[in-house]
């Protein structure tokens, strides 16, 4: 190893934590040592120093002592007399300039506090492009993709391109292999950010291409992203710093690619990633990093043209990564999913604000009448319309095959949303027949057509789904008359389908299915699926996990026999005890499906909600992640997932998916749908129509109008008169404990 990189980082480290201790000072003279210190609408405090330190900080003061051990981690200065290896030192100052940088940050949302924006998305017109520490709703959507294997990993970019056009070519093929752009510092004032600004390429969490902030101190929110996965969905515990960096090392496959001169506090932001095992590959001639040691493979390479950077980086980090080529005129992966196409960029849109009929569809035929990869359009292209018009769409995906069976038709018929979403150009919304389908300008002008459509269905639901079935055609209508007739047919398999999962009871079926997809986050999770209860991240429901075990034998939907009923009211199982002790590695025994207060399902993190007991009230409260506000628990959704996630069980405490709550089994150990005192009132409107119904059900035809939200209060002190007027049942209940 050089003594020039070990001089620069070192010298780098000493220059930013001085620097953060001069703005800690002036700060603690202007605001004071109570000063409220975070970054917001997040847990886990500032995320580095709470994971690696095990120190909450909440104010001015609390930052004293993280910013000593800063000072403390800075090794001595390297002398002509120093002697090989320097790694050791060099990572202490890495590790020091990381955590000063925290504090930093935090500082700068209380100095500026509209520097940053809250969203996912930047806002051009105002030009505000930073987005800082991604907000728990934000974290906990995207941290997801990096447990179910659709984020591969992330890059952290650091400076600028040579030109915006090289800018957009790295994001492009960054984006082609799903891998999420991080970016943050700038050279010479030019940051890559604004380069893809002015290269016309969306940028934002949603396009998987995130503008942290102009500073090298921005490094800070994608390291504290990588460590609050490892609390989140990890199970890793605040303070046990050895398991935290070895998580990230092992299960977070990050890199870094610096562009353009590399000066001393770059240094050091790259040393401190090689604690992390994340690699930097620069442009630029620096000195290198090529033993092994920490990092898989190299810590840090020099000299790597940016048209190779992407395939240098992978190779470094040790990344497998895939790129999908189907033949269509447009770039096409997950990273385009989110990509908005606002109206000024449309080119046409079918269903949406245009009224006009969608739907899509797919259903099973006798071998003989289908042509494997025959596209049929019934109607007009998109070129007859004007720019900015509107056109009626049916989709109908017509499937056969030895082994295709008739549940498969709604997993195929799902995959339509996100299949056609990851096409550049394209943005899709909803399913069945409320969908919306808008195709851009760009898309138009590089010859994209409808049955461009049909290619990307044949293409992707073969590579996903060959195994079952042999042949797939698609026909496509934009004839208004015949794409309401495909409509009408449509909504009739719909209702069947939806009643045969209505009608089913867990006493009535004898085999449930197991969920361990998030076990690569949370080894001992194991979420338990039956008809009358989904999975907890509200993706699968026992039809979709039989019909998934059909597809894949070996996957990680397996079929439980839950064999003796132990325990009808709390759902207690023997044959799922037992199967749920071996999936778990002996963590597990014992599980109610029908319950928190005893022995409840163990979360991963992925939850749509968390149920917690409100003793005070009698009863129960139910939160979701979209809502990011205080609950009675006294913890908003993001600190309940973190005490309870990476697959522990929590009594008093139970993840669940939003359609659970309308299930007839909810928590009816604990008492059920009678029991519920409180929810966000978004939450509670999305589910309206289905909770009057089951208030009906119950003999309460008013329940949902005597449950309280945060529009009553966010504590069991302000909701008590409310339930007490309104006489919910929870009051007159025997006590929630026995």
């Amino acid at each position: 190893m050089s003594k020039l990189v070990a001089f620069a980082a070192i010298q780098g480290g000493y220059n930013i934590v001085q620097k953060a201790e001069g703005i800690y000072a002036q700060a603690l003279e202007k605001y004071g040592p109570d000063q409220k210190l975070e970054f917001p609408n997040t847990a886990y405090y500032l995320p580095l120093i709470y994971s690696l330190l095990g120190l909450p900080v909440k104010t001015l003061a609390d930052a004293k002592k993280p910013l000593e051990v800063c000072r403390k981690l800075l090794p001595p200065h390297v002398k002509s007399l120093n002697y090989l290896p320097y790694l050791g030192p060099l990572l202490d100052a890495g590790m020091a300039a990381i955590l000063a940088e925290e504090i930093v940050e935090a500082i700068r949302y209380v100095e500026s506090p509209d520097f940053y924006l809250v969203s996912e998305e930047v806002d051009l017109e105002k030009g505000k492009i930073w987005l800082g520490a991604a907000e728990d709703t934000v974290f906990r959507k995207r941290g997801v993709q990096f447990v179910d294997g659709s984020a591969p990993g992330f890059v952290a970019i650091v400076g600028a391109a040579p030109s915006p056009e090289a800018a957009k070519e790295l994001a492009l093929e960054y984006q082609r292999r799903s891998i999420y752009v991080f970016m943050c510092a700038n050279q010479g004032g030019t940051t890559f950010s604004q380069q893809l600004v002015d290269a016309g390429v969306e940028i934002g969490w949603n396009t998987r291409l995130v503008p942290f902030g102009p500073d090298i101190s921005a490094a800070v929110f994608a390291l504290g992203f990588a460590n609050r996965a490892a609390m989140a969905f990890g199970g890793v515990k605040p303070g046990d710093y050895k398991k935290m960096l070895l998580y990230n090392k092992d299960r977070i496959f990050a890199f870094i690619n610096a562009l353009g001169e590399v000066n001393a506090e770059w240094a050091a932001n790259a040393a401190g990633c090689v604690n992390w095992g994340f690699p930097t590959l620069a442009d630029t001639d620096i000195p290198e990093i090529l033993p092994t040691g920490v990092c898989t493979y190299e810590h840090v390479v020099a000299n790597v043209p940016i048209e190779e950077m992407v395939q240098r980086s992978v190779e470094v980090r040790g990344l497998k990564t895939t790129v999908v080529n189907i033949d269509i005129p447009v770039a096409y992966g997950p990273a385009f999913e989110g990509e908005r196409i606002r109206k000024n960029d449309m080119f046409v849109e079918f269903g949406g604000g245009s009224k006009t009929p969608t739907v899509e569809w797919v259903t099973s035929a006798n071998m003989n009448e289908v042509e494997d990869g025959k596209v049929e359009l019934y109607g007009p292209d998109i070129d007859t319309v004007k720019e900015g018009g509107s056109m009626p769409l049916a989709i109908k995906v017509e499937v056969a095959g030895r082994k295709f069976q008739e549940d498969f038709e709604p997993i195929l018929e799902r995959q339509i949303h996100h299949l056609l979403n990851y096409a550049q150009g394209l943005m899709h919304t909803g399913q069945r027949d409320i969908g919306m389908l808008r195709i851009s300008k760009e898309a138009k002008e590089k010859a994209f057509t409808l049955k461009h459509l049909g290619v990307i269905l044949h293409a992707k639901l073969h590579q996903d789904f060959g195994a079952v079935f042999d042949k797939l055609q698609v026909k496509i209508y934009t004839d208004e008359k015949q794409a309401e007739k495909i409509r009408e047919e449509a909504r009739n398999v719909y209702v069947v389908r939806d009643a045969r999962v209505e009608n089913m009871t867990d006493e009535g079926t004898e085999t449930y299915y197991s969920c361990t997809l998030c076990q690569s986050f949370a080894p001992n999770h194991v979420c338990v699926v039956s008809p009358e209860r989904t999975g907890l991240c509200g993706a699968y429901n026992w039809m979709d996990c039989k019909a998934s075990y059909e597809i894949n034998p070996t996957g990680p939907n397996q079929p439980i026999e839950k064999g003796e009923t132990l325990d009808p009211l709390l759902g207690v199982y023997k044959g799922a005890n037992e199967f749920i002790n071996k999936a778990s590695r002996q963590a597990v025994n014992n599980v109610c499906f029908y319950s928190l207060v005893n022995d409840p399902m163990t979360t991963c993190g992925c939850c749509e909600c968390i149920a917690a007991v409100l003793p005070t009230c009698n009863g129960l409260m139910t939160v979701n992640r979209d809502y990011t506000g205080e609950t009675p628990s006294g913890m908003k959704f993001s600190t309940l997932a973190g005490t309870m996630g990476g697959g522990n069980q929590a009594p008093g405490f139970v993840g669940h998916s939003k359609y659970n709550i309308i299930q007839r089994k909810f928590l009816l150990g604990d008492g059920g749908l009678k029991r519920l005192v409180w929810m966000p009132k978004a939450l509670k409107e999305e589910l309206r129509s289905r909770l009057e119904q089951r208030g009906q059900e119950i003999g309460i035809p008013d329940l949902i109008d005597r449950i309280a939200d945060e529009t009553v209060g966010v504590t069991e002190e302000e909701i008590m008169p409310f339930l007490t007027e309104k006489k919910h049942p929870a009051l007159e209940m025997e006590g929630i404990f026995g």
